[in-house]
């Protein structure tokens, strides 16, 4: 029989483990791999939607939602490349930016489920988080794509400028190093659209863009120290380091405070009300978030 992206799905599924995505292991759990209700969630995709997909009722999704299912489902890039093909989709092209999270960095965010990470692309787009980060700074399945560009935030005013990031950057390192960071992502991605668009609009919006950009900014990503306003909690104060990936374009942000501090007893309070919504139901976790 033929296979389709709904086969291939439940196959992919049953092959992962839930710590693999960072839940645990239940005694007494029937399901090989993960169920379908977990790899919505993680998907950011709704139940019903993974269900008609998988017994192919659902047979023409979006590059988006086949882009968080290889997330969400850890594919080596070839197989997220036979996910597209079987969707009907071009895989992604040389020259753009891939929005692919390796699989041993999404394990390496699973066991990392206690500190604040998240995973960015070479355009600075959130790609997946960590339950500790959304309970920080904000849930980012709130906020479309768009909205969770750090490069939009830093610099773009109104609207736009998204207040939704509280994070206080100590120091002027970071306009410089995002600046040069997408000067070196439109030359390994000139064709990418988006990021052609980013820089036009930032170039258009934002006087300071236009001012570094212009100068040929060069900054790197150095350990900072940053504080972050709380609306619970007040401020917390942490280590933030920007770590590459050799081989791909993705960055993990860590956000990391010393143990037995004021701090980190403030994270641990995050993480424990977080854990449980008002309505007394679990919360959107412990695993990856990730959405279209």
């Amino acid at each position: 029989m033929d296979e389709t992206l709904g086969t291939a799905l439940r196959r992919w599924r049953d092959r992962l483990s839930p710590i693999d995505v960072g839940r645990p292991a239940r005694p007494g759990r029937r399901a090989v791999g993960l169920r379908r209700e977990e790899l919505a969630e993680l998907a950011g995709l709704s139940v019903d939607y993974v269900v008609r997909l998988e017994q192919g009722r659902a047979t023409s999704p979006s590059a988006q939602v086949v882009a968080s299912l290889a997330r969400a489902l850890q594919l080596q890039p070839t197989e997220r490349d036979y996910a597209y093909r079987l969707a009907g989709l071009l895989p992604p092209q040389k020259g753009t930016i891939s929005t692919h999270v390796p699989a041993g960095v999404q394990r390496m965010l699973a066991r990392l489920g206690e500190f604040p990470a998240g995973v960015f692309s070479a355009d600075w787009t959130l790609l997946s988080w960590t339950p500790a980060w959304a309970s920080l700074l904000g849930d980012p399945s709130a906020r479309t794509p768009t909205e969770r560009n750090l490069a939009r935030a830093v610099f773009a005013t109104g609207p736009s400028g998204l207040a939704s990031w509280p994070v206080i950057q100590d120091g002027d390192a970071l306009g410089p190093a995002l600046v040069a960071d997408l000067r070196s992502a439109l030359v390994d991605h000139p064709h990418d659209r988006g990021l052609i668009d980013l820089i036009a609009e930032l170039r258009s919006s934002s006087g300071e863009f236009t001012r570094l950009w212009d100068q040929g900014a060069v900054g790197l990503h150095v350990s900072a120290r940053k504080t972050v306003v709380h609306p619970q909690v007040g401020e917390v104060t942490c280590d933030c380091d920007v770590l590459t990936v050799p081989g791909c374009d993705v960055r993990l942000v860590v956000y990391t405070v010393a143990a037995g501090s004021p701090d980190a007893e403030k994270l641990e309070f995050l993480r424990v009300t977080n854990s449980v919504r008002a309505d007394g139901s679990p919360p959107p976790g412990p695993g990856l978030f990730s959405t279209p």
